[in-house]
């Protein structure tokens, strides 16, 4: 005699697949509200960019405008030197990066496989700038940039972001996780400490350089506050400090001001779209180590 008191099996395989599909369905749910949360604001710039001044100061709110004033992305280039402070924000993101890339991986190599007399307590001091706000940084660094003679130039946004005591941290991580008998057996073939390290340890600590390589090209990006202080000559302003100048003291020509923001995202959204696996990986592998 088979019933359902007697076998529950079945009932309880279907109870869990009930259960498996309705998490699913929750998971997913979720997961949407996310990203419509989080693709709300840049929907809602691009919608203000194409609306009239008076549609984007409107109360209540319209989401549509009743005009699609594409001509405003055009005046983005009337009212900023916009090509050359787009240029300006290349230049110096893609300096900072490079130098980032270069001294960090040098500094975590030398931290994570070199034996030398006080390397903890160097390495210790290393973090500690992690501890500073970075604001109170401003007064020194511009005191020397003023001895340098570099007030409104590329080189005084370039200069301060050169190196990264968090990147440093990030690759020694990465380095202190690969296995040392492949140094030895460089050493032992008769290669080079500088060889080892461009040729076996570099190329085996990709994701954790393309991780870093994203996130200094985003903070340099956004730097608003040192460019503000150290440029006043908008042909030389990165973009992030010269859309600051479209904002009034006592009206802001919003529509403008959006369409100029927007123009100043893409290229970011590109290289995340491009670099994310790597980004990724490298966060996630660094915080397993």
């Amino acid at each position: 005699m088979t019933d359902a008191t007697t076998n529950p099996a079945p009932t309880r395989r279907r109870g869990t697949a009930r259960g498996t599909r309705l998490g699913g369905v929750a998971t997913h749910l979720v997961l949407v509200l996310g990203a419509v949360l989080m693709a709300f604001p840049f929907v809602w710039q691009l919608l203000t960019a194409l609306k009239s001044q008076a549609e984007a100061m409107t109360v209540p709110v319209r989401l549509l405008p009743q005009e699609w004033l594409w001509e405003n992305v055009a005046r983005v280039f009337e009212v900023l030197p916009f090509a050359e402070q787009l240029g300006v924000s290349t230049v110096v993101a893609i300096a900072r990066t490079v130098g980032q890339l270069a001294l960090c991986s040098l500094a975590a190599y030398a931290f994570a496989r070199l034996e030398f007399r006080g390397r903890e307590l160097i390495f210790a001091l290393f973090l500690s700038v992690l501890m500073v706000p970075s604001q109170l940084l401003i007064l020194p660094q511009y005191q020397i940039i003023v001895s340098l003679g570099l007030l409104n130039t590329v080189g005084a946004l370039i200069l301060p972001g050169l190196f990264s005591a968090f990147g440093t941290f990030l690759l020694r991580q990465f380095f202190l996780g690969l296995p040392r008998e492949m140094e030895e057996a460089a050493l032992l073939d008769g290669a080079s400490r500088w060889r080892i390290y461009w040729n076996i340890m570099l190329p085996l600590v990709k994701p954790a350089l393309a991780a870093l390589a994203v996130i200094t090209l985003m903070n340099s990006w956004n730097d608003l506050l040192w460019p503000l202080v150290v440029n006043t000559d908008p042909t030389v302003m990165p973009i992030s400090a010269g859309l600051t100048t479209l904002q009034g003291q006592f009206s802001t020509d919003y529509p403008v001001l959006m369409a100029g923001s927007l123009l100043a995202s893409l290229p970011m959204l590109v290289v995340f779209i491009l670099l994310q696996r790597q980004f990724v990986q490298g966060i996630a592998l660094s915080g397993s180590k």
